[in-house]
């Protein structure tokens, strides 16, 4: 076993399934975690699951994982784009994030291209719909966590 990985999810990924299929697919939160989870049993992660709509919450959550898990997968939600109190989080906890969007976050509305927290994550992943999860889960394996 290598550690623990830490899935959070932000506000309005619990509709996940009922929001706009073409824009953020059609599987369900419940959905995703299982495949992150399954995925991370066979490369040896143990991945707890997480998700509010409370931007306090979601840093009390980042918070928990100091000196607790290995790695954290990051879907901040709408919160990606004007959180500085996520983004003091992630940098307070000096672990490794994985920044995490179901669609891709510069094709869309022009609020949606900046991401306050991109510079304290170790990397962004968007675009790429629940395969997004599994890449950043790979990518945090192959070169993040040792």
């Amino acid at each position: 076993m290598y550690g623990k990985i830490m899935l959070i999810n932000g506000p309005n990924l619990n509709m996940l399934g009922v929001r706009p299929p073409e824009i953020y697919g059609t599987d369900t939160l419940a959905d995703i975690e299982k495949i992150v989870a399954d995925e991370g049993r066979e490369y040896g992660f143990e991945v707890e699951c997480f998700q509010s709509n409370s931007e306090g919450a979601i840093i009390d959550c980042i918070h928990s994982c100091f000196e607790r898990v290995d790695a954290i997968i990051l879907n901040a939600g709408a919160y990606t784009h004007y959180s500085y109190a996520i983004r003091d989080a992630i940098e307070t906890v000096m672990l490794p994030v994985a920044e995490v969007h179901l669609s891709d976050i510069h094709k869309r509305e022009e609020f949606r291209h900046t991401s306050v927290i991109e510079a304290v994550c170790a990397f962004q992943i968007c675009g790429l719909g629940k395969q997004g999860y599994i890449e950043a889960l790979h990518k945090l394996k192959d070169e993040y966590i040792k």
